[in-house]
């Protein structure tokens, strides 16, 4: 049995992402004794951003005619793609940034998406179990002053749960730059019981993540 986990924060050591991310990975590991976890950190080893680029374009090649920097990023490719069907369990910690989906992640699903079997023509990692843990700055929920300026939670649970049709979870956590960003302060008690939501919430996952690979295991 093995867990994927990506993470996307550029901050691993203050990361409120990467922080939910081990509540999630801590209940899998309990309940999977000696399981694999397989990880990927796109902070510390980000994708090229011309990645993509050869990676479509190289698929329009026959290979002889293909560039080094093609086939490379065609090996990228399916290095990332291999990563998630090997895996029984998938979990990704994706912060929003600036208004919108990390760079980090978008430049990795992009080139993960050209790999057949999880390209536009479909996807061989439908109904495999996932976690999505992503974290605001601000709160953006119904009712806020800035609701629908979360232009990433979106985005991020159409192609991971309706495009890839992974069985998706998702943990969210508002305001963690509250007690940083002194603009804030006013929400920090309103904060606090978010945090320990999310953290509760976490844990769930993590315990369900774990129960629903052992209910499809073979007996």
């Amino acid at each position: 049995m093995s867990l994927f986990r990506l993470d996307a924060s550029i901050l691993p050591a203050t990361s409120a992402s990467r922080a939910l991310g081990d509540l999630v990975e801590a209940e899998w590991t309990d309940r999977r004794p000696g399981a694999t976890v397989v990880r990927r950190d796109l902070a510390d080893t980000p994708v090229p951003t011309t990645a993509w680029r050869d990676a479509v374009l190289a698929g329009m090649l026959p290979d002889e005619e293909r560039t080094d920097a093609q086939r490379e990023a065609l090996a990228l490719a399916a290095t990332f793609a291999g990563e998630l069907l090997d895996a029984d369990a998938l979990l990704f910690t994706v912060p929003l940034y600036n208004f919108g989906v990390s760079q980090h992640f978008k430049t990795w699903f992009d080139l993960a998406y050209t790999v057949p079997g999880i390209d536009p023509t479909g996807t061989a990692l439908r109904g495999k179990p996932a976690t999505l843990v992503t974290v605001q700055g601000g709160n953006y929920a119904p009712g806020t002053p800035r609701e629908g300026w979360d232009h990433s939670t979106g985005w991020l649970r159409r192609v991971l749960g309706d495009v890839w049709g992974l069985d998706l979870h998702v943990v969210e956590r508002p305001f963690t730059l509250v007690g940083v960003n002194p603009a804030l302060d006013d929400f920090a008690d309103h904060a606090q019981v978010l945090k320990t939501q999310a953290e509760d919430a976490a844990r769930t996952a993590g315990a369900a993540l774990a129960s629903t690979v052992l209910a499809s295991s073979p007996a």
